[in-house]
C-alpha cells in the first residue's frame, strides 16, 4: 500500500493546477492513465476566456454564459468563474505559458468565439491547451512534492462505506458517513493493481466524448471518475447535455481533428457542397450561434440533402493570416491535401464535451468527505444546459484553486490501513475480443440513438441495449483478471446508462438536448439530478471488495 496526503486521478489542467498549487504543503500523486500530457486539454485549440480589457465587462461575461446555458447555470458559480478568470490567466502567465501577442506587442491577442459578446479569448495560436499543458507539466515533473504516476488507471474509489464491517474499518470516521479513504490503481506495465491510501482523493478524469463514435476527444477520455463516483455513491446532475462540436475534420485519415471555433470567429463560413451558406436560415448570429444551434443546423442540412458533411471556408483571407493564426490546423490539413487557403474544409459534428458529471460545491467537494471532482468530470453548475466556448479550461484553473485551498485548511491525518486487491478467484481473460466488439458496438448506438437529435424510442432502445452489454460486461469482470480495456468499457457503460436515463427524464428540449417528441422548453427550469442512494452495484462487490 502506498499512501499520499493527496491523490489526483487525472493529469489534465485541473489536476495539473490543483497539485501545483498544493504541493508545497502536501505530498501529491498524480496518476496518469498513459502520459502526463495525454489528456483532453492537451487538445483545447481555442483558449480561455477571461475579461481582460477595458471594452468587455465581467457582467458580460456572466450573461454570455448564462445565456449560453439556457437557464441551467447556477448564477453564484458563474460569477465566481467569471470574477477570477483574470487572476486565473495571470497564474498561467507566471508560470511561463507564452499566450499569443498582437502584432504589435501592445497585448494579448484576443479572439472571439460563438457566444461571446466581445473578443475574450486568451489564446497561444491555435494550440492553447498544448502550449498549458505542457509548461504546467515540466513543472509537475520537477517538483519535488509530486509522485508521478504514469500508465496507471484507477479501477475503483475506497471508502469507508466498503471497508465496513471489515478489519480494515477506521475507528475515526462516523459509520453514518461515507468518506474516501484512496483507490485501486492498476499498473499497466505490470498488470497488478496496488492500493493507494490518500486523505483527500480528486477526480480529474476528464469527459466521456469516447462513449461516441465520433469525438473530438482523446482515447482516454471514457468517463472514468464520473462512473467510479457513480459507484461510490455520489450523485450525478445533467447528464443529458452533451456537446456536439459543430466542426470536426471530415477525412478518413483525421481521427479527432477539431477545426477551432476560433475559425469561424475569424470570418469562416459555413457552406453546403454547391457553395451556399446555411446559417443565416437558422440563427440571426449565424456562424456565431452557440454550439448547439450551429451543430443541430449541420445534423439537419446533412440528414435533409443526404450529405456527408458541409463545409468551413476561411479561404478569403490571407494565407499569412492564416499561417499566423491557425498554424496547426493549417499544416495538418494541408498534410491531408486540403489547402485552406484555397479550398473549404470538410467538417461534421463530434461528440466534444461533457457539460454534466459529478455534484460539487464550489469548492469542488462531492457528497463524499475527502472526495473532490474537478474539470470536465465535474457538474459545478457553471456550464448549465450547454458550455460557452473557452469557459472549460478556465472552470479547471478556477476549481484547481479553489479545491486547492480547501484541502490545505485541513490538518494532516495519517491514512488507515487498506485491504489489498483480491483477484484470487478470477482467472487470465480467453475473450478479449468481445471487448472491442462491446465497445464498438456502444459507440455506434449510442452516435445514432442518443446523438444531437433524440427521441423517447432511439433512447429506449440504447438503454435496453446498455443493460444487456452490462450484464455480459459484468460477468466478465466477476470471472477474469481486469484490463485496461475492460475497465474503460465497464466505465463507459456507466456513464452511457447515465446519459440515457438523463435524458429520458427530461420531457423538453433544452440546451444541447433537443427531442423530435419533446420539442417545446419549459418555463421553469430543473437540473436533472440523478441519485444513487440505495444503488450500489454488484460489481463493487467483485475481486474481494
Amino acid at each position: 500500500m502506498q499512501q499520499f496526503e493527496v491523490l489526483i486521478i487525472g493529469s489534465g489542467l485541473a489536476g495539473l493546477t490543483l497539485a501545483l498549487r498544493t504541493a508545497a504543503h502536501k505530498k501529491v500523486c498524480i496518476v496518469s492513465k498513459r502520459s502526463i500530457n495525454d489528456a483532453a486539454s492537451d487538445w483545447a485549440q481555442g483558449g480561455i476566456a477571461a475579461v481582460l480589457n477595458d471594452e468587455d465587462s465581467i457582467e458580460n461575461h456572466i450573461q454570455d454564459t448564462l445565456v449560453a446555458g439556457a437557464g441551467l447555470c447556477d448564477e453564484a458559480v458563474t460569477k465566481l468563474v467569471a470574477e477570477h478568470a483574470k487572476e486565473a490567466v495571470e497564474w498561467l502567465i507566471e508560470q511561463g505559458v507564452g499566450f499569443t501577442r498582437e502584432h504589435d506587442n501592445s497585448g494579448y491577442h484576443l479572439t472571439r468565439e460563438g457566444g461571446h459578446s466581445h473578443r475574450r479569448i486568451i489564446h497561444a495560436a491555435d494550440a492553447t491547451g498544448h502550449a498549458v499543458q505542457i509548461t504546467l507539466s515540466e513543472k509537475v515533473k520537477q517538483h519535488p512534492n509530486i509522485t508521478l504516476m504514469e500508465n496507471h488507471i484507477a479501477v475503483d474509489l475506497i471508502t469507508t462505506r466498503k471497508v465496513a464491517n471489515t478489519k480494515f474499518q477506521p475507528t475515526d470516521y462516523n459509520t453514518d458517513d461515507n468518506a474516501c479513504l484512496g483507490a485501486y490503481v492498476l499498473d499497466k506495465s505490470t498488470g497488478k493493481v496496488i492500493t493507494i491510501a490518500a486523505q483527500n482523493t480528486i477526480l480529474a478524469t476528464g469527459g466521456a466524448g469516447k462513449v461516441y463514435l465520433y469525438t473530438t476527444n482523446p482515447d482516454v477520455s471514457t468517463g472514468d471518475g464520473i462512473a467510479m463516483a457513480w459507484r461510490a455513491g455520489c450523485r450525478i446532475a445533467n447528464m443529458e447535455f452533451i456537446q456536439f462540436h459543430p466542426t470536426c475534420l471530415y477525412h478518413p485519415h483525421a481521427k479527432s481533428f477539431l477545426i477551432s471555433e476560433a475559425v469561424r470567429g475569424e470570418g469562416g463560413l459555413l457552406k453546403l457542397p454547391d457553395g451556399t451558406r446555411f446559417m443565416p436560415e437558422h440563427d440571426p448570429r449565424e456562424e456565431l450561434a452557440p454550439r448547439d444551434v450551429v451543430a443541430r443546423a449541420i445534423d439537419f442540412e446533412m440528414k435533409k440533402r443526404g450529405i456527408d458533411c458541409v463545409y468551413l471556408d476561411i479561404s478569403d483571407k490571407p494565407l499569412s493570416f492564416l499561417q499566423s493564426h491557425f498554424p496547426n490546423i493549417y499544416r495538418r490539413c494541408l498534410e491531408l491535401g486540403i489547402d485552406i487557403s484555397k479550398t473549404p474544409i470538410p467538417v461534421v459534428p463530434a461528440a466534444h464535451y461533457t457539460c454534466g458529471g459529478v455534484m460539487t460545491d464550489d469548492k469542488g467537494r462531492t457528497d463524499i468527505k475527502h472526495l473532490y471532482a474537478i474539470g470536465e468530470t465535474a457538474c459545478t453548475g457553471l456550464h448549465g444546459a450547454n458550455r460557452l466556448a473557452s469557459n472549460s479550461l478556465l472552470e479547471c484553473l478556477i476549481f484547481g484553486k479553489t479545491a486547492s485551498e480547501d484541502i490545505l485548511s485541513q490538518p494532516t491525518k495519517l491514512s488507515p490501513q487498506l485491504p489489498y486487491w483480491d483477484e484470487s478467484r478470477v482467472t487470465d481473460a480467453d475473450e478479449e475480443v468481445l471487448i472491442t466488439h462491446t465497445w464498438d458496438e456502444l459507440r455506434r448506438f449510442m452516435w445514432n440513438y442518443v446523438g444531437i437529435v433524440r427521441t423517447d424510442k432511439r433512447l429506449s432502445r440504447a438503454l435496453h441495449r446498455i443493460h444487456m452489454l452490462r450484464d455480459e460486461v459484468h460477468e466478465f469482470y466477476s470471472n477474469f483478471k481486469i484490463s485496461n480495456d475492460l475497465i474503460e468499457l465497464r466505465n463507459l457503460l456507466q456513464v452511457a446508462e447515465l446519459i440515457v436515463e438523463s435524458a429520458i427524464s427530461r420531457k423538453e428540449s433544452r440546451g444541447l438536448h433537443f427531442s423530435k417528441d419533446h420539442p417545446n422548453t419549459e418555463t421553469e427550469p430543473i437540473p436533472t439530478v440523478l441519485e444513487p442512494s440505495n444503488y450500489y452495484s454488484l460489481l463493487d462487490r467483485e475481486h474481494g471488495h
